[in-house]
């Protein structure tokens, strides 16, 4: 195994004496000015900011290469735009031989290896813009190229990765101490760095010396409420492969179409709201461990029992979104509830689909507790951008995003959880209601989009720098 890690080493070496004339040669022709490498050490169908970053940068007159695992499909404006590159990269699983350690290091020889390959073969870039986390090994590689292709590197922290690695390995392991220090020093290697909080901002300005602009996440434009009969659309596909989604009971004239939600006459071709229709409840997630879905788990419970007892609330669908890790965990728990009247299905959307689901919602809910305090669910975001109301789990900085009392609520627990649906769900869908002021709120706010909200923070400083 020793041997096999040296080897590993000597070949990566060898590699890079073997750019350096290359390097040397594309550095002398000049730098390419507009032109900007995007480099996701992950799913770049799953990394929407980073796609949104890309789509700004071209409507500004960059060439864009977006560089990530291609496991799930990007936005087809992504995929239909000439002006960007999508550039697969090779996302080594796990070994199945060695202790743990000696697997993560080849993992993290390879992935060096590979992406320094892949940055060199590409035209060169004014500027490598990284998402981090994931940033082990993906900040020193890109730090390296730049400095032999004379690219300026900009780290968008979404987070911090030593903080998500100590929620599986603790705090003080030294893996996750390791990754700390590999973060602040080649963090402080960047010529521009943007965050996601005024939180981390200035924790990366007082603990890590580096100097950040926030940025917050924006919705895109395409994310809105969903008008009635695009709902109904939606609720009827979703109906052929999820039981949640179908009629409850069959409409007396055999031509209208009805979903567990809305019916669409058979004369008039008018849609509309089921009376007695059962409320909306969505969720999404990456299924990890910074989620912990007992605590929905356990108030829907009591919100079953509150229905049993006879209080005036509606039957349930709840819907969760996403892949991950824990999906599978989390779905032999639900399959051991017997609710009677909750449903809850876990489906994995496409990509058009998503926005018109959060946009057909009545409540969504968010289980996203930072590992670091400091990073704000995109979920969020996007549910703000579709008026959607929320109730959302508290942490260190979630009040740079969800005001309680006024765009959603926070809880703490899955006692404040199970009120909160109570309260929000009486006499459902009552227009007077709390759900309902919540909603008009957020359709009164002034909601800036992420291309006008792009172009008034990030793209000033790109012509700066």
């Amino acid at each position: 195994m020793a041997a096999s890690s040296v080897a590993v080493l000597v070949m990566a070496a060898s590699l890079l004496l073997l750019l350096l004339p290359v390097a040397w040669k594309r550095r002398r022709r000049g730098r390419a000015d507009r032109h900007v490498i995007i480099v996701v050490l992950g799913d770049v169908g799953r990394s929407p900011r980073m796609q949104y970053h890309a789509l700004s940068f071209v409507k500004s007159g960059f060439s864009v290469t977006l560089m990530g695992f291609c496991n799930s499909r990007p936005y087809d404006e992504l995929l239909q735009n000439n002006r960007i590159e999508i550039v697969s990269l090779t996302e080594l699983r796990k070994l199945a031989v060695g202790p743990p350690i000696f697997q993560y290091g080849v993992k993290v020889v390879f992935q060096s290896v590979h992406l320094l390959w892949k940055l060199m073969c590409r035209e060169r870039a004014a500027y490598i813009c990284l998402q981090n986390p994931p940033g082990l090994p993906a900040i020193a590689v890109c730090w390296l190229v730049g400095c032999l292709c004379g690219s300026k590197l900009v780290i968008d922290w979404h987070n911090y990765g030593y903080s998500i690695m100590g929620l599986v390995h603790g705090p003080g392991h030294p893996l996750v101490l390791l990754a700390k220090w590999y973060e602040k020093l080649f963090g402080r290697l960047s010529h521009l760095n943007l965050c996601v909080t005024n939180s981390m901002r200035e924790d990366l300005a007082q603990n890590w010396g580096i100097k950040a602009v926030t940025v917050y996440d924006k919705p895109a434009s395409f994310f809105k409420e969903t008008p009635l009969d695009l709902q109904h659309r939606l609720f009827l596909k979703l109906g052929c492969a999820y039981s949640a989604f179908k009629a409850r009971s069959e409409p007396l004239d055999p031509d209208t179409e009805r979903s567990a939600f809305t019916e669409r006459d058979a004369r008039r071709g008018v849609v509309s709201h089921l009376r007695g229709r059962p409320a909306l409840l969505v969720s999404s997630t990456s299924w990890t461990e910074d989620e912990d879905f007992s605590i929905l788990l356990a108030a829907l419970e009591k919100f079953e029992q509150l229905v049993l007892d006879g209080e005036n609330l509606p039957s349930l669908v709840c819907v969760i979104t996403g892949k991950g890790p824990l999906k599978e965990y989390y779905s032999g728990l639900i399959g051991q509830k017997h609710f009677q009247h909750i449903q809850v299905c876990t489906p994995w959307l496409e990509a058009e689909d998503y926005p018109l689901l959060l946009g057909s919602a009545d409540l969504g809910v968010c289980l996203h507790k930072s590992s670091s305090g400091l990073d704000l669910p995109m979920k969020v975001v996007d549910m703000f951008g579709c008026c959607l109301p929320v109730c959302a789990v508290n942490f260190r900085c979630l009040h740079e995003l969800v005001k309680h009392e006024e765009n959603g609520l926070v809880f703490e627990d899955s006692e404040e959880l199970a009120a909160q649906l109570q309260m929000l769900f009486s006499s459902f869908p009552d227009p007077s209601g709390k759900l309902s002021q919540f909603r008009q709120n957020l359709r009164e706010s002034e909601q800036l989009r992420w291309d006008d909200s792009w172009k008034q923070t990030v793209l000033p400083l790109f012509m700066d720098t």
